[in-house]
């Protein structure tokens, strides 16, 4: 069993002709492609070209007491959620996901659904709202706000086993009428937090969520009735706007790594896999890569003896972004409420590695077919990376390419790949190229290219 956040506390293109999976998930007949691609969803589509999110993990274990402490506790009394934004924005974020609810089941929002939450707690007289907070920073940085709600762990409820299930007695005792209250919680915490705070990016279900026949709540439900446009971080199955986890925690997708896919979540999140997706499957659900600013460090209880080095974090954002995902970097302030000051330096330093990828951009094309040139200018300097990346709305075409560079008078290979999706990174020795070519071997359609450049860095 790998060690996990979750164990750790115990639109559719136009001309487009749409059929229903079982569900409700909608494909997308596409003529062009003389059958049936899976396409995104318009919002979908806009989280992909976010590429950036920040995670923050913050829940009341981080001030001691086990897994389940005395609200007391709780008191973080120079919090400033400002200062969050801050670390996304020099990182380059465009989105953030807050833990509003992990699997102590401590509440951190109003609520009287049961008596463990911020109202329970000293912290500003026992009105403190963490999650309103949060959503009003993130709004006031031109970030967009996401919440994470942990439906399978609820220590406070009992719920112990990453399954959403009541096993020990908890604040409902235990048995079936103890399950049908933990689901008739679980259906009030997201009702609460769907309508108190607006529109909402991202929605994480860490390990997914039971579904209704099995005990579990009604989530999808709720979701399509008060969020119907937001990204569900395997949430319910056969809803709609959905992305998976890729395997591990590490910030690393397999490669290939495929948006499409046979279904519409993968496993509980609890076991590390290696899932790629599936070019052949028939619903778009693409791979969210999240990670640790250093190894296992979730909370800031979890202190390990380093962080990823810049170099190890350049990696993470090829592997990540580079495969056709989108990375979610963690944040895990302090009990008082506080990033690190040097955990802030990172993120502006990283933020800072990231855009001197693209500083130094040496031509670009778009284009359709199965070969597409890029002459790269005379006196320009060696190519060392190239990017590419798909129309998207039309599907992921690509299924085998070549990339080649003209040397002298000879083409030359760089790399061969499969999946191109989003955006794919290809990283090489320097080469004195003249030009560059890409070569479609195999497709399901007209590949359509939104971007062929080359770069120096």
């Amino acid at each position: 069993m790998k060690t996990t956040r979750r164990n750790f506390i115990g639109s559719m293109a136009a001309g487009g002709a749409y059929a229903a999976l079982p569900g409700g998930i909608a494909f997308a007949a596409n003529a062009a492609a003389g059958g049936a691609l899976p396409l995104p969803t318009d919002v979908q589509r806009r989280w992909a070209d976010m590429e950036l999110g920040m995670f923050f993990h913050y829940d009341i274990p981080i001030f001691g007491g086990g897994n389940a402490p005395d609200p007391g506790r709780y008191n973080p009394e120079k919090l400033d959620t400002d200062q969050w934004m801050e670390a996304a924005k020099a990182y380059g974020a465009k989105y953030v996901v807050l833990t509003a609810k992990h699997g102590a089941g401590f509440m951190q929002w109003q609520s009287d659904i049961y008596p463990y939450g911020v109202k329970q707690s000293p912290w500003r007289g026992g009105k403190g709202d963490l999650v309103r907070d949060f959503v009003t920073s993130a709004r006031k940085y031109g970030l967009k706000p996401g919440l994470y709600t942990a439906m399978h762990y609820n220590w406070f409820l009992g719920v112990r086993r990453s399954n959403g299930l009541v096993s020990h007695k908890g604040y409902y005792g235990i048995g079936p009428e103890a399950q049908k209250k933990y689901a008739a919680s679980c259906e009030a915490a997201l009702t609460e937090l769907f309508t108190k705070y607006g529109e909402l990016f991202e929605i994480w279900f860490d390990g997914g969520v039971r579904p209704p026949e099995e005990g579990g709540p009604r989530a999808r439900e709720i979701i399509e009735r008060l969020q119907p446009n937001a990204i569900l971080f395997q949430g319910p199955k056969n809803a709609r706007n959905v992305v998976r986890w890729v395997g591990n925690e590490r910030g690393v997708a397999p490669y290939p790594c495929w948006a499409a896919d046979s279904d519409t979540t993968q496993e509980d999140g609890t076991k590390e896999g290696r899932y790629c997706g599936d070019p052949n499957g028939r619903v778009w659900c693409p791979g969210e890569c999240d990670v640790p600013l250093g190894p296992g460090k979730w909370m800031c209880t979890c202190t390990k003896d380093r962080y990823w080095t810049m170099d190890e974090l350049m990696r993470i954002y090829d592997c990540s972004v580079g495969r056709n995902c989108n990375l979610l970097l963690n944040a895990a302030p302090q009990p008082d409420g506080l990033i690190l000051e040097s955990e802030m330096k990172t993120y502006a330093e990283f933020g800072r590695r990231i855009k001197g990828r693209y500083a130094n951009r040496l031509a670009a094309a778009e284009g359709e077919g199965d070969r597409l040139e890029l002459a790269i200018p005379k006196d320009s300097g060696p190519v060392n990376q190239v990017i590419l990346a798909e129309r998207i709305e039309h599907g992921e075409r690509i299924r085998k390419f070549d990339l080649e560079a003209l040397v002298g008078a000879e083409w030359k290979k760089l790399y061969s790949g499969t999946c191109v999706g989003h955006k794919h990174i290809v990283r090489f020795e320097k080469v004195a190229a003249s030009r560059l070519r890409l070569s479609v071997a195999a497709s399901a359609a007209k590949p359509l290219i939104r971007d062929f450049s080359a770069y120096c860095n």
